[in-house]
């Protein structure tokens, strides 16, 4: 796992052996933030990561200029991942939240200009997150961005703007 652009870019990151998690490639992490360098101001972003596995998205805020970032991840072996690298990188202004996506967003009252969700893509309930995602946005600048596989599509839903493909990978984003 790399770092792909600004501050710490080109760091690489070993993964621990036995995650259970499916890292964002590096090519569609790529693509995905070089759609957002055209589209927000990092350094004036607060970010939500849900579902954040190795970290790597949050990661990658970071070295944008995000300094206001929370990421929830429910893996207690992911979470000491994430923490490492955040020691190892000096990074301050993420929170790392270990715990459950659901029971975050039942009581989260907080709005947030990107909330990205990369969740498994045999997440029951999966085409349900835009819903209870999007009222956590923080206005019409925002975005909420789900990585998910290619059998599902969200074209029909009333705030989906537009889905980018990367092979088995899909981003599809999301505006009030």
């Amino acid at each position: 796992m790399r770092i792909i652009h600004g501050k710490y870019s080109s760091r690489r990151l070993s993964l621990p052996k036995n995650i259970n998690a499916r890292p964002t490639t590096d090519q569609a992490k790529e693509s995905l933030f070089n759609i957002l360098i055209n589209r927000v101001d990092f350094s004036e972003l607060t970010v939500l990561d849900l579902f954040s596995g190795t970290g790597s998205i949050s990661l990658e805020f970071a070295s944008m200029g995000s300094s206001d970032i929370t990421l929830v991840e429910k893996d207690k072996q992911l979470v000491m991942f994430i923490r490492k690298n955040i020691g190892l990188l000096n990074i301050d202004g993420i929170k790392v939240i270990h715990g459950d996506v659901f029971t975050f967003l039942k009581r989260q009252n907080r709005k947030y200009d990107i909330i990205f969700a990369d969740p498994r893509f045999d997440l029951p309930g999966i085409a349900n997150l835009p819903d209870l995602i999007i009222p956590l946005l923080a206005g019409r600048e925002g975005y909420f961005i789900l990585e998910h596989g290619p059998n599902l599509s969200f074209t029909n839903h009333p705030l989906h703007r537009e889905t980018r493909k990367y092979g088995k990978v899909n981003f599809s984003f999301f505006s009030i």
